[in-house]
């Protein structure tokens, strides 16, 4: 575990609750995706639940149970916030990524433990993210925001290093994300993303262009409170290419707190933690560990995504959503060391289903194969398995997710035997269309 307290935290706003003082009800904007677990989560530390809904389209599924009010937020903040204050919302935290800048806009409002907001739009703007770390004096990749594919393509040449990273400055997920060879795909590319809208239905006006990272990429996911941060995990990705221009998540596995990859990103993400003054509530930070050290990736200020909590506490000891809980309930806890520590208890890996075939359907012979893999821990469906499925070209994509846990080996053999079972069966595809 490490915590460490911001160098600069912000000043108390005035009529703020006390510091350290828990909250009996909280607001989550948002509750979808991992966001659904919040309520649960929250009520098993006593603190009870408003759900706000942002006027933010895009997928919105949420756990039915565990809230006491919803309410819809219709760009009034501050009619919403009275809306909060009335049922004395204590606490307002982002359920989900399209809910991170109204929680910070209605924790300002309401005057409750929140991030900073000198600067809000870095905690959800890739390009003014890498701006606020590089002033930080934290490392960075060479970047470009523009909305002229001639602007672009003169950065390219300037930048002299293929591949060059294409993506939305708002993207989540793989969502648009492009990795470009020559100026040909970069060109194709600009026009592809400019042609759509984001996750979340907003237009892409302009793109966000980088250098390619090369090295091992992690994921850490912390809690914070009053500019305080505790580490609840560290996971290393593998991913694949599929077009051979779009990453793709293939697994993950959690990394053992002893390893040397922790001593050198933990600290470096900390420092991120600050630069975008997220002070308060989940981050969810991506970094590839290069030849000239950690280089920030993105960092969300939200519960990371697309994991079974349950799984995740069974075999690390811990999770993000209980620690932020009891980081909401009892700040304390936090702020005194007492959130639990991390320890991994056996070779776990995540898995990302990827189906390789157009209007696919999930076979349930082969599912029921894969559940009885001898490492098989968990399955999750993220698209109906009576429906036809589109080809995995991205997360969104991506059918579901497993976990396997065992022995090095027999989790390497399962994977490969899991990979396989995709070639050759695990989808059924349409007669003349089983073409890897």
């Amino acid at each position: 575990m490490t915590v460490r307290r911001s160098t600069d935290p912000e000043p108390p706003t005035a009529g703020a609750p006390a510091a350290l003082a828990g909250a009996g009800t909280a607001a989550v904007v948002d509750a979808h995706g991992m966001g659904a677990f919040l309520p649960a989560a929250l009520a098993r530390h006593g603190v009870a639940c408003v759900h706000v809904c942002s006027d933010t389209p895009g997928p919105q599924s949420r756990a039915a149970g565990d809230v006491a009010v919803e309410i819809r937020h219709h760009g009034d903040v501050a009619a919403t916030a009275r809306a909060l204050r009335m049922h004395g919302v204590g606490f307002v935290i982002a359920g989900n990524e399209s809910g991170v800048l109204l929680a910070d806009r209605l924790s300002a409002e309401l005057g409750t433990p929140g991030n900073g907001m000198a600067r809000p739009t870095a905690r959800r703007d890739k390009y003014e993210m890498i701006q606020a770390v590089r002033e930080a004096g934290l490392a960075t990749a060479a970047s470009i925001a523009t909305s002229s594919a001639r602007e672009l393509t003169q950065w390219a040449r300037d930048h002299g290093s293929w591949p060059v990273v294409l993506k939305p400055r708002a993207s989540v997920g793989t969502d648009n994300v492009r990795f470009c060879h020559s100026e040909q795909d970069l060109k194709e590319a600009f026009e592809a993303v400019i042609a759509s809208t984001d996750h979340y239905g907003g237009r892409n006006t302009t793109v966000l262009a980088q250098e390619c990272l090369h090295g091992d990429e992690y994921f850490v996911n912390t809690v914070s409170r009053d500019g305080a941060h505790h580490l609840v995990e560290v996971w290393k990705y593998h991913k694949s290419p599929i077009d051979g221009a779009r990453p793709m998540y293939d697994f993950e596995e959690p990394v053992p707190p002893a390893a040397p990859a922790v001593a050198t990103v933990v600290p470096y993400v900390l420092s991120v933690l600050d630069a975008l003054e997220i002070r308060n509530g989940a981050a969810h930070t991506e970094v590839i560990l290069t030849v000239r050290g950690p280089v920030l990736v993105e960092s969300a200020a939200r519960i990371g995504g697309a994991h079974a909590p349950a799984v995740v506490s069974r075999f690390l000891g811990t999770d993000q959503l209980d620690c932020v809980a009891r980081a909401i309930a009892r700040p304390e806890d936090l702020a005194e060391g007492r959130l639990p520590r991390y320890r991994p208890s056996s070779r776990l890996r995540y898995v990302t289903l990827i189906n390789p075939y157009e209007a696919a359907v999930l076979s349930a012979q082969h599912l029921a194969e894969l559940r009885s893999l001898d490492s098989f821990v968990d399955l999750v469906l993220t698209l109906p398995q009576d429906a036809p499925l589109p080809r995995t070209v991205g997360l969104f994509t991506s059918p579901g997710y497993l976990y396997l846990a065992a022995d090095t080996a027999r989790v390497e053999a399962d994977y490969r035997r899991l990979r396989d079972l995709e070639k050759n069966g695990l989808y059924a595809a349409p007669r003349g269309d089983r073409q890897a």
